[in-house]
């Protein structure tokens, strides 16, 4: 039976030791230290004996690779034993030195479990401990490549989002247009394990009615005169509403300019901060019919400190009116 495999200097101390069955560390320093005492340089012998171990060695420049084995163990194939591990060591270690050993004595010592196994030895070679020593596994070679594929498509979307949004604040300063700024509220996720957060806050422009070009007047008067009896109507109407103090902004274009200009005032945030956001959108003509009116109205949550994550919101809703409640996470 095997009791123990190690590496030691010539005197006798231990640089890297496994042992194979229960054995405390003190008898097996003082195993090894005694080893170089039973010795005699006089003999070409490869082992020695006490009265109760077998040491099975072989010198390594400086350094003995030392088998501590039953005495009734099988000599011969402690012998073959102790080759297979004279042939691991350079496997790991460039140079046959005490500092080398220390730095790779975790691979030495993976590989000696692979030789032996509760004091018997493995029928194996040198190839197949290297083969087990590195654990290669075709389903995470697998999981890998599947891995960084996705991760290099996470990347080129987000480059080419990018490239999308520079386009767009390129072409908006092109057309005097103020670029969409960007917020902090939401996170978009990324296939592979990443994550972007990205919202765009943008100022919509109200748009221009498109006018339908007039056709062609015919040489007849009495056409004309009608289109122009109905202009004249409702030039008069508004006239009229103007003198009665109503404030008439005629020019559409206009109007989107200047909503576009107006900008949200700097808001200072905190570690939990809520936004209540209204938006009201009516449609009216010239003469101050109402078409259509949508009034809109949002939460958002902002929680930038993990110890507010359970934070709850008490709204109220007494309105009976049919109004939507829309909850978003």
């Amino acid at each position: 039976v095997l009791l123990a495999a190690a590496v030691c200097t010539k005197a006798g101390k231990a640089i890297v030791s496994r042992q194979f069955v229960e054995m405390t560390r003190t008898r097996i320093e003082g195993l090894l230290a005694a080893f170089p005492k039973l010795m005699n340089t006089g003999k070409q012998h490869t082992f020695v004996e006490t009265e109760s171990v077998r040491y099975v060695y072989q010198p390594m420049e400086k350094l003995y690779m030392v088998l501590i084995t039953t005495k009734n163990s099988n000599i011969l194939e402690d012998l073959e034993t102790l080759r297979l591990f004279s042939r691991v060591i350079p496997e790991y270690c460039r140079a046959l030195e005490e500092n080398e050993i220390s730095e790779h004595c975790f691979d030495l010592i993976f590989a000696f479990d692979e030789i032996v196994a509760l004091g018997y030895r493995e029928n194996v070679n040198l190839a197949q401990i290297r083969t087990f020593t590195e654990m290669e596994s075709h389903e995470e070679k697998v999981f890998r490549a599947v891995r960084e594929t996705q991760e290099r498509e996470a990347k080129a979307e987000m480059r080419r989002k990018a490239k999308e949004l520079q386009q767009a604040r390129r072409d908006a300063e092109r057309q005097g247009k103020k670029p969409p700024g960007f917020g902090g509220f939401g996170s978009v996720a990324v296939s592979g394990g990443m994550t972007a957060s990205v919202i765009t806050e943008t100022i919509i422009e109200t748009e221009k009615p498109k006018v339908a070009p007039a056709p062609a007047r015919p040489s007849g008067p009495s056409k004309a005169l009608k289109l122009g009896a109905k202009g004249k109507e409702v030039d008069n109407f508004v006239d009229k509403l103007k003198s009665e103090g109503e404030n008439i902004l005629t020019a559409v274009g206009k109007r989107s300019t200047e909503a576009a200009k107006v900008l949200a005032p700097p808001v200072n945030m905190e570690s939990v901060h809520m936004k209540i956001e209204e938006k009201i959108s009516l449609t009216c003509g010239r003469d101050g019919g109402l078409q259509s009116m949508e009034l809109h109205g949002m939460i958002m949550l902002h929680i930038a400190d993990e110890k507010f994550a359970r934070i709850r919101l008490h709204v109220e809703n007494e309105d009976k009116r049919g109004v939507q409640l829309q909850v978003k996470p």
